[in-house]
């Protein structure tokens, strides 16, 4: 049975302070903390690319590199991702503290995958392929803001429990 987490003022914190120590001591909080800034940062040249190829129809094959790489990192980082979630939580995924992140990360890795589908089994065109990673990089926008949040959250629920 999992234990409760304590609560400050009527509100949640988001770990246990079981979890917390598990989370501190895992390595796989070390890989999240590496894979999430690098994973960003091959999204922001990857939409980079992308813009370029749907504004003046220039780069495509760099547009798709990126994408394929960038869907890469994601599989990368949902994979190390859920192996974190269950060392901390005791789950591989949907963990009560991080079910909505996980929720939308499967829209996410949907979108990606629809790509990937597209781009070696389909005769879709350049341009229906780039519109799909427009799709599939708003919807890791929101996924990402998601996360930090809960970053913050944790800060501030550290800063409270001290």
């Amino acid at each position: 049975m999992r234990e409760q987490p304590a609560s400050h003022l009527g509100k949640t914190t988001l770990y246990t302070a079981a979890e917390r120590a598990r989370r501190d001591a895992t390595k796989w909080t070390l890989v999240q903390g590496i894979l999430a800034p690098l994973q960003f940062a091959v999204f922001l040249v990857s939409v980079a690319l992308v813009w370029r190829y749907l504004a003046v129809g220039e780069g495509y094959a760099a547009a798709t590199v990126s994408v394929v790489i960038k869907t890469g990192v994601l599989y990368l980082i949902m994979v190390t991702g859920a192996i974190w979630e269950k060392v901390v939580f005791g789950q591989y995924l949907f963990a009560p503290a991080f079910f909505w992140e996980d929720v939308f990360s499967f829209g996410v890795i949907a979108l990606h995958t629809l790509y990937i589908y597209g781009l070696f089994a389909t005769g879709w065109s350049a341009e229906t392929l780039m519109w799909i990673a427009v799709a599939a990089y708003v919807a890791y926008a929101i996924n990402a803001a998601q996360f930090v949040w809960k970053l913050r959250r944790a800060r501030l629920d550290a800063q409270v429990s001290v």
